[in-house]
């Protein structure tokens, strides 16, 4: 195969995955938002309707973040393999990381790594 033909697969396949992410992010939040809209007019208690508004934001960004970690390390190991673009991409996956981290944390009452949390035994997945 032509070394130009990877690249090109290569960079598309990153545009589409990227897209996906972001794409993934937003029907998220329009979902959540949508949701706790009928349920503030379902009369639900303020404050869970904003919790659960979290948890679904939550765990749309973090899974919209996995991709676009996904379609980075794509682009950069296939397209543009120098120091400079492999440290651009060690800093953007450790603030990625960091990030779903600190989600995960906030959605489960855990860290990845632990078995059980408080959170998970109370509230079941929305």
């Amino acid at each position: 195969m032509h070394p130009h033909f990877i690249t090109e697969l290569a960079t598309w396949c990153a545009l589409v995955i990227e897209s996906l992410g972001i794409g993934l992010i937003t029907v998220m939040l329009v979902y959540a938002l949508t949701r706790s809209g009928i349920e503030l007019l379902q009369r639900q208690p303020k404050d869970w309707v904003f919790s659960e508004l979290r948890l679904r934001l939550g765990r749309g960004i973090l899974l919209g973040l996995e991709i676009l970690i996904a379609a980075d390390i794509i682009y950069t190991v296939a397209v543009e393999l120098t120091f400079q673009t492999v440290g651009v991409l060690a800093l953007v996956v450790i603030i990625r990381t960091f990030l779903s981290f600190t989600l995960e944390v906030e959605l489960t009452g855990r860290w990845p790594w632990q078995e059980g949390g408080q959170k998970d035994d109370k509230e079941g997945l929305s």
